[in-house]
């Protein structure tokens, strides 16, 4: 069987689901990043890690510092440990074809080949291979972060404390950026399993992501908390 015939084996309805997630994926991920004049929780988020190294300069000892960071690692580390597993699994489902197949003929009644479902599962696997990988850089901009925490001077008054911090902070915020593009990662595949009850079902997984993913970063009540210091700030005069 050639990719023509492969690819016939799918509907219409298959193709515009997997296009919606896809571009569903993109889009949120450009939007929290590129959020304009309405910041998302992880923009505001970011002026807080500045202000977090800025107290750190003037803290002694840095302990808590160090705990948060190493915490902050300890997610990165356990996320990336848990999509790996999950990519093992997928795999192992796809080696099993017979199992894979009896399973979601069971689960939608349809009598589709087995390329068919390992299809779906590669796709699946995709999403989880990329957000093992941004989990993993971000666990390594974490480690470098620390190194420069580490790095600044103790001396509030030495002429490279506040631009180290500033560094830190950059880098801090980086490996944010990488470790929430991980998780909308295993968001949208977790969305992409829906497609294994069919293409209606893959688009209305897409769209129920797209709406959470969205919700939480643009009308959560933790975005309103946040916030308030955008609005104290704006009361206060200059």
């Amino acid at each position: 069987m050639d990719w023509f015939d492969r690819l016939a084996l799918f509907t219409p309805l298959d193709y515009a689901a997997v296009s919606l997630l896809v571009t569903a994926w993109l889009v949120i991920g450009w939007r929290i990043e590129h959020p304009g004049r309405h910041p998302s929780v992880s923009r505001l988020m970011g002026q807080y890690r500045r202000d977090w190294m800025v107290q750190m300069v003037t803290r002694q000892p840095r302990i808590f510092d160090a705990q948060t960071l190493s915490t902050l690692r300890q997610g990165t580390s356990f996320f990336a440990s848990a999509t790996m597993i999950a990519i093992g699994g997928a795999f192992a489902m796809i080696g099993n074809s017979d199992r894979l197949t009896g399973l979601a003929n069971q689960l939608t009644l349809e009598s589709d080949p087995a390329i068919v479902w390992e299809i779906k599962v590669l796709v699946i696997v995709a999403f989880l291979a990329n957000a093992f990988l941004k989990f993993v850089w971000s666990h390594r901009l974490f480690g470098y972060c620390a190194v420069l925490m580490a790095a600044t001077p103790n001396e509030p008054d030495h002429d490279a404390a506040y631009d180290t911090a500033a560094q830190a902070a950059e880098i801090n915020i980086f490996a944010a950026r990488s470790f929430n593009r991980g998780l909308r990662s295993v968001y949208f595949a977790l969305a992409a399993s829906a497609w294994l009850l069919g293409g209606g079902a893959l688009l209305f997984a897409a769209l129920l992501t797209f709406g959470v993913l969205w919700r939480r970063e643009f009308a959560s009540q933790s975005r309103k908390v946040l916030m308030r210091r955008n609005a104290r700030d704006a009361d206060t005069p200059s």
